[in-house]
């Protein structure tokens, strides 16, 4: 038998109310619709789904029909795809079909899911094609198992499945993360909890995490395997391979080929401005850090921005629209986010061993933010006079408009 090994594909994701919303909705189809025309040239037996086919769980009516779509070739092919529920793919009203049964009775995927005992075990029945529904289906000689996502607890069900199963060449389709290994924060198990699985499962096939990895036994022995995400889904993915596994099984052993896959080109990383005297000087050092952070490629990136230090004009002078027309004319990224954590050098703070009076702190605090604005730095000593004329003017009081004027001049 020879099988693909995906998982976490997010079709529906998206970055809603922005210009390149089209093209990044497209992102997540077009990969997974490269991984079917693989699977029909490799002439595979089994397309297997780790969990997470969707973003969310109550996904557009459009993402609907264009799933149909990119998955028809693989059902004209008589090549069965093999899925599991996700985190996201779940629908929280148990009393509505969801879009993962919809496909599975529509014979586009066979959704594994087990059923329950009243002691709290497992029962995995064979898959239904009629009801579209079951925990098991044989390919080949490889008996496959699904189990979708369970949660933190995860670990404490790996004893439960493990007595559900009495047949010999196994495969077990599982959305859990394993600790030490998948950067997720929830619905992992720990090594020692997953590691029995090994005794019963020639091949576990993760999903959840998007970032690949392999366990192995403490024999050195690899039997579960996570493929990640083969698109970059989040912000900080940009380090991680993308891909999947083809895999061959032969007489209960299991060869897993890591697949790259060409993910949309992410960049994130930290700006730094720190020392610019003004807006125009902070812009010109921002426009040289990024030439040398694009990536060679053709296609439009996607930007994670940080921009840090400390900077003698106000951080809000560099707005949003004055650094995007900067990465249009450099990258036109399909999808930028800019994070601002610049901070305003003050010198207004109390020197070590002195002691300011309360006019002091008071012109030090004026002082800054005049300066903070670009445009009137140099003019510092003569508008902070001018702010403190009017204080006292405003204070002292039975002043009208035209005195306050008279002032200015």
């Amino acid at each position: 038998m020879k099988f693909i090994h995906t998982s976490d594909i997010h079709l529906g994701k998206t970055y809603r109310n922005s210009p390149g919303e089209a093209q990044r909705y497209g992102d997540f189809f077009a990969c997974l619709d490269d991984i079917v025309n693989t699977a029909i040239t490799e002439q595979i037996d089994a397309l297997l789904i780790g969990g997470d086919l969707f973003h969310v769980g109550q996904i557009l009516p459009r993402t609907f029909a264009r799933t149909i779509e990119t998955l028809q070739p693989l059902k004209d092919a008589g090549i069965p795809c093999i899925a599991i529920e996700g985190n996201h793919d779940w629908i929280h009203r148990r009393d509505s079909i969801s879009w993962m049964e919809a496909l599975s009775q529509m014979g586009y995927i066979r959704l594994l899911r087990p059923e329950r005992t009243e002691e709290g075990g497992y029962r995995f029945e064979p898959f239904d094609e009629d009801a579209g529904m079951g925990g098991h289906v044989r390919i080949g000689d490889v008996n496959i198992y699904g189990l979708g996502y369970i949660g933190a607890l995860a670990g404490s069900h790996v004893e439960r499945i493990c007595e559900a199963v009495t047949t010999e060449n196994n495969l077990l389709l599982f959305h859990v993360g394993i600790w030490t290994f998948s950067p997720v924060e929830i619905g992992n198990m720990k090594p020692e909890e997953a590691q029995p699985l090994a005794e019963t499962f020639g091949y576990v096939a993760l999903g959840h995490g998007h970032k690949p990895y392999v366990v192995e036994t403490p024999e050195g022995k690899p039997y579960a395997y996570n493929p990640g995400s083969p698109e970059r889904v989040n912000f900080g993915e940009q380090k991680y391979d993308k891909g999947y596994y083809l895999v061959t099984a032969d007489g209960g052993e299991f060869n897993a080929e890591f697949r790259t896959t060409s993910p949309r080109p992410m960049v994130v990383a930290n700006i730094d401005l720190n020392g610019a005297e003004n807006a125009d000087a902070a812009l010109a050092l921002f426009t040289e850090q990024v030439k040398g952070l694009l990536p060679q490629d053709e296609r439009q990136p996607l930007l994670e921005l940080k921009l840090t230090g400390k900077v003698a004009f106000h951080p809000f002078e560099l707005g949003r629209e004055r650094l995007r027309m900067v990465l249009d004319e450099l990258a036109a990224p399909l999808h930028v986010e800019i994070k601002n954590h610049l901070s305003l050098v003050s010198t207004s703070g109390e020197s070590e061993g002195s002691k300011k009076s309360l006019a002091e702190i008071e012109k030090g605090v004026l002082h800054d933010l005049v300066t903070s604005a670009s445009d009137y730095q140099g003019r510092e000593a003569e508008l902070v006079k001018l702010s403190l004329l009017l204080r006292d003017a405003v204070q002292k009081g039975d002043v009208d408009g035209d005195d306050l004027l008279a002032l200015l001049s």
